[in-house]
């Protein structure tokens, strides 16, 4: 008996050290999909809005809606999965939880707008500005997410998320100090205007952290599963994607074609932008706070020594430097959640 019991208890032991293993594999697995979604995407849509090629460059609104047709293609055949690949099972589902809530549905078009503008927007951000003071930059939704978090959900911020929020907007204002190097390098190698990116890049801090809280408040308000709100997220997100081509490039679409300047780099573009989304969410359940830190970290860091060697759009000063520290850190101690002393047992 005694030996069964020692061989149940050194089997259970095996199991609960591989499940450790596991959770760990997946951590960092989670780690290096985060950071390579986020660095690979800005780069590829960085170089793909300033490689100078023959005929029309493509056309950034037609991009975002063929990533929100995408990212559709790809949430039904996640519920597919799910329903364990039955078409009917499918077809079940999508019509439950989406024709027949209507209401429910609409609520997705407020911050599908809103994300739809914003996407549009880091196109122009990425048109007139290096990846790493975009990178950087853009770590301002932070902010944004943490005030309207505060105001619509009554979330409550602890002091290390305030003092972190303090440091971020400090270290922005250090990024985007201007040099003599800085203004020297955006006059020969920047077509555009810094002070446009800038813009496009504050615009849609604001917008993804107003439209992240409002997607994280209809979440916590209802039970269907992130697929089936991406899916409503992407339908409306490609009608006012089309809206948006109809009224800014309506003319151009009509002379040179929808998929006008498409090549293998722009589908890279979109299909990065269309599935970002659904890598993160898919990770996040695996990636704590720390790990987010981290993985924003080492983007930032891989876009700056990219945009120096590679893209060679970039030149670093010692007050970029010290500002990409300070957003850093701001990361960090944002998702720092201090744990309380233990009260002493009393006997």
């Amino acid at each position: 008996m005694e030996d069964n019991g020692q061989k149940i208890a050194a089997e259970v032991s095996i199991s609960a050290n591989e499940d450790k293993t596991m959770s760990a594999n997946l951590k960092y697995l989670s780690l290096g999909i985060l950071v390579f979604q986020t660095t690979s995407l800005v780069l590829t849509m960085r170089y793909s809005r300033t490689l100078k090629e023959e005929g029309p460059r493509y056309l950034s609104s037609t991009a975002v809606v063929v990533a929100e047709l995408l990212k559709i293609m790809a949430c039904i055949l996640l519920v597919y999965k799910d329903s364990k690949c039955s078409l009917r099972a499918l077809n079940r589902i999508l019509h439950d939880e989406i024709l027949n809530k209507p209401m429910e549905t609409l609520k997705l078009a407020i911050p599908s707008g809103i994300y739809t503008l914003q996407n549009n927007l880091l196109y122009v951000a990425l048109s007139n500005l290096d990846a790493a003071t975009y990178q950087v930059t853009y770590q301002l939704k932070i902010l944004t997410t943490a005030l309207f978090s505060v105001s619509m959900l009554s979330k409550k911020l602890g002091v290390y998320q305030w003092l972190s929020l303090v440091i971020l907007m400090t270290g922005v204002a250090f990024v985007q100090w201007p040099s003599d190097s800085q203004e020297l390098n955006s006059k020969e190698l920047s077509a555009g205007s810094q002070f446009v990116g800038l813009m496009a890049v504050l615009t849609a801090c604001f917008s993804s952290g107003f439209a992240g809280v409002y997607f994280e408040k209809i979440l916590k308000e209802t039970k269907q599963s992130v697929w089936i709100r991406n899916i409503q997220l992407g339908f409306f997100g490609s009608i006012f994607g089309l809206m948006g081509v109809y009224v800014y490039d309506g003319e151009l679409v009509s002379k040179n074609g929808f998929f006008q300047g498409y090549n293998r780099l722009t589908w890279i573009v979109v299909v990065l932008q269309a599935l970002g989304g659904l890598v993160i969410a898919a990770v996040i359940k695996y990636a704590d706070n720390i790990l987010k830190g981290f993985a924003t970290s080492l983007s930032i860091i891989l876009s700056t020594l990219i945009s120096y060697f590679w893209l060679q759009d970039f030149v670093p000063t010692s007050v970029f430097f010290l500002g990409a520290i300070l957003v850093i850190t701001a990361t960090f101690l944002y998702g720092y959640d201090p744990k309380p002393a233990g009260n002493p047992t009393k006997a």
